[in-house]
C-alpha cells in the first residue's frame, strides 16, 4: 500500500492530533490486505496506533487508522456515550464498540453519522448532523461544524497544516514510520 495514500488521508491521525481516520483504498494497491495490515500494524502499535478494515469488497477497502487511546477518551464523553447507545452500540469497550461499526457499516445502505464520533469530531457536531446536516451549520472543513465555529476552524488549519508537512516529508524520503508520533503510555522492550 503506497505510503503516500496514508499521508494524504490520515496524517493528522499519524501525528496525534487526530483519534482517527477512515479511507478507501483500490484493492488493485494492495498485493496482500492480511499481510499490508499485518506490516502497518507492527509499525503502528507501538507508537500507539492501529489500522483495520470496516469494509471490504472487490473492488475498495474501507480502512480505519486510530489511536486507541484517544479513541477510549473521546468515547467516554457522557454525550458520544448517549450517542452511541441511543443507536444501539454495547460502550462496554471501544472494541466492542468498533465491532458494533464495522457491522453497522457492512449491513446498513447508509453511512452511520455516528462514525465521526470514532474520527475525533465533537459530539455536538456530530449530534447537529445526525439531527439536521443542513439545519445549524456554522461552517464546514474536515466536518460540519455546529457548536464551536472559531474552535473547529483552528483544528482544520492544523489539519492542513499538519498533512503539508508529512507530505513534503515523504517526498524528501522519510518513511511512513518515521513519521508516526508515539503516543504509546506504554514502552517497548525494544525501546
Amino acid at each position: 500500500m503506497p505510503d503516500s495514500i496514508i499521508v494524504e488521508n490520515c496524517s493528522p491521525t499519524l501525528a496525534g492530533l487526530k483519534t482517527g481516520n477512515i479511507f478507501n483504498i483500490d484493492r488493485s494497491l494492495i498485493a496482500d490486505l492480511n499481510e499490508e495490515l499485518r506490516e502497518l500494524n507492527q509499525c503502528f502499535t507501538d507508537k500507539g496506533l492501529r489500522v483495520i478494515p470496516l469494509k471490504a469488497t472487490e473492488k475498495n477497502v474501507l480502512l480505519y487508522i486510530y489511536r486507541p487511546d484517544k479513541l477510549k477518551a473521546d468515547l467516554s464523553c457522557l454525550e458520544a456515550k448517549e450517542i452511541l447507545l441511543k443507536k444501539g452500540y454495547p460502550c462496554e469497550s471501544i472494541e466492542s464498540d468498533i465491532v458494533h461499526l464495522i457491522d453497522q457499516i457492512r449491513t446498513e445502505d447508509s453511512f452511520p453519522h455516528e462514525i465521526g464520533l470514532f474520527l475525533g469530531y465533537p459530539p455536538v457536531d456530530v449530534r447537529g448532523f445526525m439531527e439536521d446536516t443542513r439545519k445549524g451549520v456554522k461552517c464546514v472543513g474536515y466536518w460540519k461544524v455546529y457548536g464551536d465555529k472559531e474552535e473547529a476552524e483552528k483544528t482544520f488549519l492544523s489539519y492542513k497544516k499538519c498533512t503539508e508537512v508529512y507530505k513534503k516529508c515523504l517526498s524528501g524520503g522519510r518513511h511512513l514510520s518515521q513519521m508516526v508520533v508515539n503516543t504509546s503510555n506504554h514502552k517497548s522492550f525494544a525501546s
